[in-house]
């Protein structure tokens, strides 16, 4: 993963965004079997989470601390077979797929909510992607009811709500988004649902 120097750490009292080093991995791991329990996700537990967490089409990866403890996770990466959003708006704007970051496993304690720190952890994620040139998309479950709250109330798009065949046997509904158009953008790339 390629970095930049990390902008301001303090976002909010006690609550810091800094870039994930291998060193939290476990913590990490610990975390989202805490999330998993609490609201089902992932849906489909990995047979090796931290390889989970660190996908090879990873750019990046934050980790949100709140007074010392990591309490979320973001990573953005480059899309894959599995992801639709990427395709959905490539097709909408006009440009190449390539230009398209995905925002991705992100999860916060339980514990931990109501700080805003998916907010801060889907701001860091989304200005990384803008700063590569990409623009910031992801898919999430239906179910998913905490994160689809979150996006709208951040203000990205839904671009269209699909079923998606995960095996022979599960196939599961996705709402896809695209964040705002940056302010200052030439180019309204996204244009409601």
């Amino acid at each position: 993963m390629e970095r930049q120097a990390d902008p301001a750490a303090e976002e909010a009292p006690g609550c810091r965004v800094r870039w994930r080093e291998d060193s939290d991995l476990d913590a990490c791991v610990e975390l989202l079997a805490d999330v998993h329990e609490r609201d089902g996700y992932p849906e489909n537990w990995p047979e090796r989470p931290g390889d989970w967490l660190a996908q090879p089409s990873l750019f990046a990866a934050w980790v949100a601390e709140l007074d010392g403890k990591v309490v979320g996770h973001v990573g953005l990466c480059e899309g894959g077979a599995g992801d639709r959003a990427p395709v959905l708006w490539s097709r909408r704007a006009g440009v190449p797929v390539e230009k398209a970051a995905v925002i991705s496993r992100l999860f916060v304690s339980p514990a931990a909510r109501g700080h805003g720190v998916g907010a801060l952890l889907m701001e860091r994620a989304t200005g990384e992607a803008r700063r590569r040139g990409r623009h910031p998309v992801l898919d999430v479950l239906a179910s998913d009811t905490s994160a689809v709250a979150l996006y709208g109330r951040l203000g990205w798009t839904l671009l269209a709500t699909v079923d998606h065949r995960w095996s022979l046997t599960e196939t599961v509904t996705l709402h896809c988004y695209a964040a705002p158009v940056a302010a200052g953008s030439a180019r309204q790339a996204v244009s409601g649902p």
